[in-house]
C-alpha cells in the first residue's frame, strides 16, 4: 500500500468515525461531508475518474450542502447536549469490532478469493455519458425530478416553520 492511501484512508476512517460519534449536528454533517471527499479521493487513486468525480459533485456538492442546509433551516433555538460520546459508546464498539471480525473472517475464508480476477473493462467517462445520455435517460431524468421534488419539500417544510415561528413570537 502505498503512502498517499494509507494517509486518506486514515482521514476517512476518522471522519467517519466523527460523523458517528459527535452530538452536535452540524459537526457531524461536516464530518460526513469529509468522509465523502476522502471517499472521492481514494477513488481518484484507484484511478477510477469517473467515480471519484461524481462522488464530489453528488455526495459532497449536493448531498453534503443539502443536509448541512436541512439542519440549519430546521434546528430549534434549543442547546444540544454538551456530551461528546453517546453514552452506549462501549457497546457500539464492542459490537463494531465483532461484526467486523466476522466479516474480514469470512472474507478471508471465502472460497471466492482464489478465482482470477477478470479484466476491467474499459469504462471511460465518455463511455459511460454516452449510455447516460441513450440508454438509461429515463433514468437520469427519474432521479432528477426526485432530487429537485426533495429539495422544493425540504424549502418548504423550512418555510412553515419559519412561519409558525414568526407568529409564535408576536405579541
Amino acid at each position: 500500500m502505498s503512502l498517499p492511501f494509507i494517509l486518506i484512508a486514515s482521514v476517512t476512517l476518522l471522519a467517519a468515525a466523527a460523523a458517528m460519534s459527535l452530538r452536535n449536528l452540524v459537526h457531524c454533517a461536516l464530518a460526513l461531508t469529509v468522509t465523502f471527499a476522502g471517499l472521492a479521493a481514494l477513488y481518484l487513486n484507484l484511478d477510477a475518474q469517473f467515480a471519484g468525480f461524481a462522488q464530489i459533485l453528488v455526495y459532497v456538492g449536493a448531498v453534503a450542502i443539502l443536509i448541512v442546509f436541512a439542519i440549519l433551516l430546521t434546528r430549534s433555538g434549543d442547546t444540544p447536549n454538551q456530551a461528546i460520546l453517546a453514552p452506549g459508546w462501549i457497546y457500539g464498539i464492542a459490537i463494531s469490532a465483532l461484526v467486523f471480525t466476522a466479516l474480514g473472517w469470512a472474507v478471508l475464508n471465502s472460497s471466492a478469493l482464489p478465482k482470477p480476477a477478470a479484466p476491467a473493462p474499459e469504462a471511460t467517462v465518455k463511455n459511460i455519458g454516452e449510455w447516460l445520455m441513450s440508454k438509461y435517460v429515463l433514468p437520469l431524468e427519474v432521479i432528477g425530478l426526485l432530487l429537485t421534488a426533495a429539495m422544493i419539500g425540504a424549502v418548504i417544510i423550512a418555510l412553515r416553520e419559519m412561519k409558525t415561528k414568526m407568529e409564535g413570537d408576536r405579541p
